[in-house]
């Protein structure tokens, strides 16, 4: 079986590898933009096949879906940070949506006809109501940032083409998901990073935060992974999926709980107003059922490990 993941150089493409590569009879292929990123593969490089492509340029696209003509396609690759879109909501825009489109259309023009999963994000819902909590598939899309929008386009253009051309698109919504890897930009790992380097002298006591009171239903990468290869094997194309634990924590009590497995005590929390977003949501927290009655997958990582090997993660990389 040939697989692609497009993005397989980032924090979950890597799991996600990881994850294919333990499956029988995978021939693996991965999309990267710049080299150096392949460090968070170099422990299995030599069982993948590297293909560097810039998904915003249809011929590169072309040419890799001609050379692998995959069996699966997980479609991760994309600006993944809601912070970041605010900043540049063309450049977030422009990159998620017109890679899916080039992705369909080599897909559609070379006529094969791989699954293909699309990396959705429990952002398009948006201002969830406190009545909709816990939040279904089925829920109203409010987006708050040009990232929503952006996912939201996403997951619409698939069941486009699902439905006029009969793409097999899995369209996943994924809630906060961490874990070893993650980016810095992102909360929990900033905060993981920033106790990593007061541990080793390299930064004053000070954590900067933002806003710890919104609450967030995280997520073990290493679950996500597993959850992405049954939606591969066992969903209905066309349908949305949550993927989640169900249980909203506050991101405060994710500081809490980390400041607790440092090695430095006393530590200070300063508020950061760089690191608050221009609308923010209070609660996310989502509904599994569907996925779960679907698949059978459950979440199994305790936060608690999922934490842990996170800022073991960051003890070994500042």
């Amino acid at each position: 079986m040939k697989i692609l993941i497009t993005g397989i150089t980032g924090f979950v493409g890597s799991h996600l590898a990881e994850y294919c590569l333990s499956r029988p009879n995978v021939k693996l292929y991965g999309t990267f933009l710049v080299t150096k990123e392949i460090k968070n593969l170099e422990h299995i490089k030599n069982k993948i096949t590297f293909l560097k492509c810039d998904l915003t340029k249809k011929e590169q696209v072309k040419n890799v879906i001609l050379k692998v003509k995959p069996d699966k396609i997980f479609h991760l690759a994309g600006q993944s940070q809601v912070s970041s879109s605010f900043q540049s909501p063309e450049k977030t825009l422009f990159n998620n949506i017109v890679s899916d489109v080039n992705l369909f259309e080599a897909i559609k023009n070379i006529k094969i006809n791989p699954v293909i999963v699309i990396a959705g994000s429990s952002e398009e819902y948006g201002a969830a109501l406190k009545n909709e909590l816990p939040i279904k598939e089925s829920n109203e899309l409010r987006p708050l940032s040009p990232y929503a929008v952006s996912k939201i386009t996403q997951e619409k253009l698939a069941f486009q083409y699902y439905q006029s051309y009969g793409l097999k698109a899995v369209l996943m919504r994924f809630f906060n998901t961490e874990g070893p890897r993650r980016g810095e930009h992102f909360v929990a790992s900033s905060f993981a990073k920033q106790i990593a380097e007061i541990e080793k002298g390299k930064k004053e006591p000070i954590i900067f935060a933002g806003n710890l009171e919104a609450k967030r239903d995280f997520i073990d990468v290493r679950d996500v992974v597993m959850a992405y290869w049954l939606a591969s094997e066992k969903c209905k194309f066309g349908d949305p999926y949550n993927v989640c634990s169900g249980k909203a924590r506050s991101i405060k009590s994710v500081l809490t709980l980390l400041l607790s497995l440092s090695k430095v005590k006393n530590i200070e929390v300063r508020q950061d107003p760089k690191r608050m977003r221009p609308s923010d949501i209070s609660v996310v927290v989502g509904d599994n059922s569907k996925f779960k009655q679907q698949t059978g997958w459950k979440p199994k990582i305790p936060f608690e490990k999922t934490m842990e090997d996170l800022l073991n993660y960051w003890r070994e990389n500042v």
